[in-house]
């Protein structure tokens, strides 16, 4: 089970000095931010934060780490490198590697990476060759002379690194290295689903998303003889049936295709109880943190709704959902709540919305 996540403020304990006090140069700046956010109406499709300044914290922590690590002097720390160079100088150190590598582990263009190459190859740090399998790129890999630079590079990181966590206990050590994991990995998945629209399902989805879930029950063996919910007769009218009250569905749409989706909808007979329903993706979406997000919504309108709990039922063959639902707090019952039909599906699970 995750831990209640952290505030962007908490992040970097040693820091809070220095925001507070650099934050007043941002004064202004901050304030039209804040009004902007205030005027802006949430909307079904955005997720809402749990606190409306959150994200401005975090552009404006982000903002000082990069400062404060010196990640926008013209060289890094005292030696003849720029930042990008710098960051090169570790991965060739690693590996020898094309240009379009270095591009992608450095997270920039290719004229970027070409230009950090060809700066380490003029100073002789750097020298570049036919690929072994293909002559069409270049390889490039460290001299000598680069591999020395970069142990003194690695020797004054380390001593930069020393320092930073001498301020620190080996528990605020954790709590950042788990912090910035997470962090890095929201960055990442946010990347990865560029070009994904999250939306409210309308009746013109119907079609999309009920050929979704068969395709995907399919894929999992859930066959409509089972009792799973790819035999529910609503299956192709998701749409109205998710317009009644304390009801939502979400779809995911790509390039004009629907690949997922996921809903909200009260539970029978249960005062309080909202079930999460019908959580589906093709494969082409997967592994982009779009189930996490897609169910971090549904728990945020659950909750904005008035629901205390929120209910589902799935089985062992869903393993990445069921390994999904317990990260986001859900507990396994040991009966199942209501009578929802989904008799093949084994595993009732229960996650208190107020915790």
């Amino acid at each position: 089970m995750l831990q209640a996540p952290l505030k962007p403020a908490n992040l970097v304990v040693t820091y809070n000095q220095t925001y507070s006090t650099m934050a007043k140069t941002d004064a202004v700046s901050t304030q039209d931010s804040a009004i902007m956010a205030a005027q802006a109406k949430p909307t079904p499709q955005t997720r809402q934060t749990a606190e409306p300044d959150s994200s401005i914290e975090l552009r404006h922590l982000s903002r000082y780490l990069v400062r404060n690590l010196g990640m926008l002097n013209a060289a890094f720390g005292d030696l003849p490198l720029s930042p990008v160079q710098a960051h090169t100088l570790f991965e060739l150190g690693k590996q020898p590697l094309t240009i379009k590598e270095l591009a992608c582990k450095l997270s920039i263009d290719k004229s970027n990476a070409s230009r950090a190459i060809k700066h380490l190859v003029d100073k002789n740090l750097a020298h570049s060759q036919i690929h072994p399998r293909d002559n069409r790129c270049l390889v490039v890999q460290l001299t000598p002379a680069g591999k020395k630079l970069l142990v003194k590079l690695d020797t004054q990181q380390n001593q930069l690194f020393q320092e930073i966590l001498a301020q620190l206990t080996p528990a605020q050590t954790s709590q950042i290295e788990e912090a910035l994991m997470l962090y890095n990995q929201a960055v990442h998945n946010a990347k990865q689903q560029s070009g994904c629209q999250i939306r409210q399902a309308t009746a013109q989805d119907d079609a999309a998303i009920a050929k979704v879930i068969r395709d995907v029950s399919a894929e999992y063996g859930l066959t409509a003889d089972k009792g799973y919910s790819v035999a529910d007769p609503t299956l192709d009218c998701l749409s109205q049936i998710y317009s009644q009250a304390g009801a939502n569905y979400w779809i995911i749409e790509l390039e004009g295709r629907i690949l997922g989706g996921a809903g909200i909808a009260p539970l029978a007979n249960n005062n309080g109880i909202c079930e999460l329903q019908k959580m589906y993706f093709m494969p082409e979406i997967r592994g982009k943190g779009l189930a996490t997000r897609l169910a971090l919504m549904a728990l945020d309108f659950a909750r904005e709704t008035g629901y205390q709990s929120c209910y589902l039922e799935t089985t062992a063959a869903l393993n990445e959902a069921v390994k999904l639902y317990e990260k986001l707090g859900f507990v396994h019952l040991s009966a199942p709540l209501g009578n929802t039909g989904h008799d093949a599906c084994e595993m009732p699970m229960l996650l208190e919305l107020n915790q």
